[in-house]
């Protein structure tokens, strides 16, 4: 259980996390228990168990976060609830992530994109991950508030990122720690987004997940607040955000790595390119769905970035399971990593290997958006931001990866430094 309170937290954040789970599971098996953010927690590692906990007895395990992150997202998100005011929140929340609600949202990102790569071409060195937030962050703002972006945009990003930097600080609220810079912050960015939300209602026909929450006025419906509005708002931030960046730099790193993928990638994407030339128009929905080496470039990311380690869920009451009693109160993690980094699934599972995913995986070992009703409703977005990106990069520019190899956690884990790069105009 590690050391008083801080328990295994540290080891958690500063380790490989391939290696914080698999010598735990090596030496207690596929379920045990460690002190983690404060709580104690039983982390299961086994397709089966993890089934049990996010599908078949997903009762028994309420979604939760460690107070801490409760407070900076909002205790009303939907991440923390279970009932009929989750089911009604993740119907508003997909109905905006859906592919007939985005697919008209193409275009806006083809434009965040092709702003962003411009900004490129007179850099010397880039890097990876704070080009990538600045395009998710954009993104998201584009999916919660559609294209007419209010004038506070810039605030929040100021305020958001204020935030992300004590998310996963340990949770001590004195003056001058992160922790309570974060909540300042998170006062700061409700107050905006109370302004917002406030503006929004005196206009019609906007766009984007606040349009979705706010026209929730119909009969027999859950009529939503603005503090339950402004949670949610920054409850998708975070989920669309840090996770997309990090894969997306994940995703330059494997390519670099990988040549002869990349020459496939981009192969695939001059074709795609030849088409929209020859027919004069921009790149479409349908193109994103004629990528199929790419899309598996991207599913191969997910699994070996696994940026997403594991998900947090509650006991409920007393819980027996494989023969352990799980205490009332105690977290319950399904282990995404070690599944997805199991022999059993993915042969030679430290490979970077696209080819896997041309057979489906089995059921319950391939879970980079979780599983269940709590899964993430904007997955589609993220595949789709993704395939646009890697469409413009790879015809725009190749890239060298310069400094040290390696990995840092913080809390995803991304590559060194951000992965610093060196841009050059792609050869014909």
């Amino acid at each position: 259980m590690g050391w008083p309170y801080i328990g295994e937290t540290l080891k958690l954040y500063t380790e490989n996390p391939n290696s914080f789970f698999s010598n735990r599971e090596k030496r207690y098996g596929e379920i045990f228990k460690t002190h983690i953010l404060g709580c104690p927690c039983v982390m299961i590692s086994s397709p089966k168990l993890a089934k049990i906990v996010l599908v078949s007895q997903s009762h028994m395990f309420k979604p939760t976060y460690p107070p801490s992150k409760e407070k900076m997202i909002g205790p009303e998100a939907v991440f923390f609830h279970q009932g009929p005011y989750h089911s009604h929140l993740k119907k508003l929340i997909q109905s905006s992530f859906l592919p007939s609600a985005i697919k008209g949202s193409v275009s806006q990102i083809e434009d965040i994109v092709l702003r962003l790569l411009l900004t490129w071409e007179h850099s010397n060195t880039i890097n990876t991950l704070r080009e990538m937030k600045k395009y998710a962050f954009e993104v998201a703002m584009l999916s919660v508030f559609g294209n007419k972006l209010e004038s506070e945009i810039e605030g929040i990003r100021d305020l958001y990122q204020c935030l992300e930097k004590g998310y996963n600080s340990m949770p001590l609220d004195l003056p001058g720690t992160p922790f309570n810079k974060a909540m300042k912050a998170r006062k700061g960015l409700n107050q905006k987004l109370r302004r917002m939300i406030e503006k929004r209602k005196e206009k019609s026909g906007g766009e984007g997940l606040l349009e979705a929450l706010l026209s929730n006025e119909e009969e027999g419906k859950i009529k939503l607040n603005e503090s339950q509005i402004a949670d949610n708002i920054i409850g998708v931030i975070f989920a669309a955000h840090d996770t997309t960046a990090s894969v997306l730099t994940w995703l330059l790193k494997y390519l670099h790595d990988n040549p002869h993928l990349l020459h496939d990638v981009k192969r695939e994407q001059e074709e795609i390119r030849r088409k929209r030339l020859e027919a004069n128009r921009r790149i479409t929905w349908d193109d994103t769905r004629q990528m199929p080496l790419s899309t598996r470039v991207i599913q191969e990311t997910l699994r070996a970035a696994s940026i997403l380690s594991f998900t947090y869920r509650e006991a409920v009451e007393d819980v027996e399971m494989e023969g352990y009693l799980i205490p009332k109160g105690w977290k319950v993690l399904p282990l995404f990593r070690s599944i997805h980094y199991s022999a059993e699934f993915f042969p030679h599972p430290h490979k970077f290997d696209p080819s896997r995913f041309e057979v489906a995986p089995r059921p319950n070992t391939y879970m980079p958006f979780g599983n269940g009703a709590h899964s993430c409703p904007g997955s589609e977005l993220a595949k789709l931001e993704m395939l646009v990106f890697l469409h413009h990069l790879t015809i725009t520019f190749q890239w060298e990866v310069i400094g040290e190899d390696g990995v840092q956690y913080g809390p995803f884990p991304v590559p060194r430094d951000g992965l610093p790069i060196k841009v050059y105009p792609a050869k014909c």
